[in-house]
């Protein structure tokens, strides 16, 4: 389990196709990583299956997380937001996130707001019900509030998508991987798990 306030920002050193799968290389930072450990890459939860001294973790990335992750665009020298799990001592100043991506959005706008960024991503519409202003999202692993709600097909042509928006304070534009993005990229999405929860719960009522 994590919380999504990231801890470090990893370099991507090599990426490995394989037989629909790849291998990850990422320069971490972190020296005291332990085999089979758990660290969050971009939001998505995944195994260290080899490490060194130096702190470079390497992660097996199966088909079945390329095809439902962002992870696919990853490349050599490119950045990616760290965490690692939580432990029972740990501040939990984020909200409960699991590491479990439920889709993939897409940067639809970056707006200057005083010190601020406002930003925009296109959000595929089967996860409109998961989201409620104010409430807590997980963008490529960083737990952020949610300003703004769109209702399904508000985002131009794309009846199959809603807009969420979301204010940034510069510590996190600098300190995550979101100051690096242009219009058009995407970003994996994981909703509140309570809500899903919640959902399932209702269901036999």
């Amino acid at each position: 389990m994590f919380s999504g306030i990231i801890e470090h920002l990893g370099g991507v050193a090599a990426v490995q196709s394989g037989n629909a799968s790849c291998l990850l290389d990422v320069d971490t930072g972190i020296t005291d990583v332990a085999l089979g450990e758990s660290i969050a890459v971009n939001g998505v939860c995944l195994t260290a299956t080899e490490y060194d001294a130096n702190g470079r973790v390497r992660f097996f990335i199966s088909s079945e997380t390329l095809a439902r992750t962002a992870l696919g665009r990853l490349s050599e020298g490119g950045r990616v937001n760290l965490e690692r799990a939580v432990t029972p001592s740990t501040r939990l100043s984020g909200h409960i996130v699991q590491g479990h991506v439920d889709g993939v959005a897409r940067l639809v706008s970056v707006e200057d707001s005083g010190d601020a960024r406002r930003i925009v991503f296109a959000v595929p519409a089967a996860l409109r019900r998961y989201m409620v202003e104010k409430g807590s999202v997980t963008l490529d692993g960083i737990s952020l509030t949610l300003n703004e709600v769109g209702a399904p097909g508000d985002c131009g042509a794309e009846a199959d998508t809603f807009h969420i928006a979301l204010m940034i304070i510069p510590h996190t534009w600098d300190h995550t991987t979101l100051g690096a993005l242009s219009s058009g990229d995407p970003v994996n999405v994981e909703v509140d798990v309570i809500a899903k929860y919640v959902e399932t719960l209702c269901q036999y009522r």
